[in-house]
Formats: C-alpha cells, structure tokens, sequence
C-alpha cells in the first residue's frame, strides 16, 4: 500500500486532503504541531497513524521523519498567516510565518528525501506543496504570507530540478476556499474579492483536495516542477 505524509492536516484544507489520499487508497500519517483534540479525533476517524511536530524546529522535523520508513507521497499543507500592514510586521512575524511556510517545509523535504526514494514499486513518489494565489499577486496586508508563498513556488521548480526523475514536485495554488478560517476572517473586503472570482463562489476544501489527487496520481507521471492555480477564474478576471 501506497503511503502519504500530509502535514497540516488536523483541519482545512489538510484534512480534506487525508481524506481524498485515503479514498485513494494511500495508507495516510496525518500531521499537527501540536497533539490536538482535532488531530485526535482525525486520527481515530480514519483509523490513521499521527506524528507531531512544529515545522519551527528542525530537531523536532528530523527526529520524527527518521521514525516514518518509506513515504511514496508528502502533501505540504501546514502553513500560518499573518495580516498586518507592512509597518507592523514585526521581525518575529516575518521569522514565524517564514520559519512554517517555507524554512520548515524545505527542511522536511530534506530529511525525508531518504524516504522517498526507498520505493519499492520504483514508480516516482512526489512531493505536492500547498502554495497560494498570494504567491503571484500579494495584497495590502498579506506581504509576508505572500512573500513565503512565492518563495515557494520557485523551491517547487527548482526542487523538480534536484530531485528529477525520481521523485516528482509540483504545488497547487488555492484561491479563496470555504474553511474555518476564512470564517472568522471574512471582511467586506474579502466579501469584494469573493465577487470577483468568475465562478462566482469560493472553493471547497474537496475541491483542492480533488486536485492534489490527480498530482498524486498516475495520471500525472509527466508532470514536475509545475505550481497549478485553482481560483475559480479569480487571477484572469481583469
């Protein structure tokens, strides 16, 4: 059976993202920074393994990574964001949002770089990152979630470089979608952006998951290095 790390996943996106590998048929390691009582709950729903740890510190990253054995998948969807304007982002927001969204998934890939290659049915595993539209146009207020978004598209083309052709990297790039956070985040300003989307909704988690699948799947063995927008039509809507 086929196996997936997905980080992030105790809610969201992530979740969503379990889910799908699991109807897939992957045997899933759902990931937190902390032991919550929602990655609990996951972990016994779909009867999954759970692993721990905070993307900020690399010692913890490694330790846990050394105890996974072969992985032929890694969804990195764990990421934080923090809104402010520019003069008020502190140096510490700048080194949180960096050290989760980028620092910390660059060197998970590193230390289960061993584990991905250790495939047994030596079809290429992949590395599937969960990037943003904020990575291609950043918004008043989201410099350095944007900033960590864009830095991760490029990590994406050029780990494809590095790790060709035995393992396969690409992103997905989510617009808008309906989550518990953009709940409790919903402005008017946001409620204008909505608007604009062609399809005149936001996504669902599912729908994202839906596409992290098909990057999972043989159906995209030709694919690399590429970060896919799924917005609804938002970034062409001029």
């Amino acid at each position: 059976m086929k196996k997936a790390l997905v980080t992030g996943s105790s809610r969201g996106i992530g979740e969503a993202i379990a889910r799908r590998l699991l109807s897939d048929g992957y045997e899933v390691v759902i990931h937190g920074k902390s032991d919550s009582r929602e990655l609990k709950k996951l972990a016994e729903e779909l009867a999954a393994e759970k692993i721990v740890f905070d993307l900020g510190a690399p010692d913890e990253i490694s330790d846990k990574v050394a105890g996974l054995g072969p992985i032929n998948l890694l969804v990195n969807s764990a990421g934080i964001n923090i809104s402010k304007p520019f003069d008020d982002l502190s140096e510490d927001d700048w080194i949180d949002v960096f050290n989760t969204n980028f620092f910390g998934l660059v060197h998970l890939c590193k230390c289960i770089k061993v584990n991905l290659h250790d495939d047994s049915s030596n079809a290429p595993s992949r590395i599937i990152n969960l990037s943003s539209i904020k990575g291609f146009n950043c918004s008043v207020g989201r410099l350095a979630y944007a900033s960590s978004k864009a830095a991760l598209n490029l990590f994406t083309a050029g780990l494809a470089k590095e790790f060709a052709p035995n393992v396969l990297v690409n992103a997905v790039a989510p617009g808008f979608t309906h989550t518990e956070m953009t709940e409790s985040t919903w402005t008017p300003r946001i409620e204008a952006q909505v608007k604009k989307i062609l399809l005149q909704r936001m996504a669902s988690p599912e729908e994202i998951a839906g596409v992290v699948s098909f990057l999972a799947s043989p159906d995209a063995s030709y694919i690399t290095g590429q970060t896919i927008i799924v917005d609804g039509g938002f970034t062409i809507n001029d």
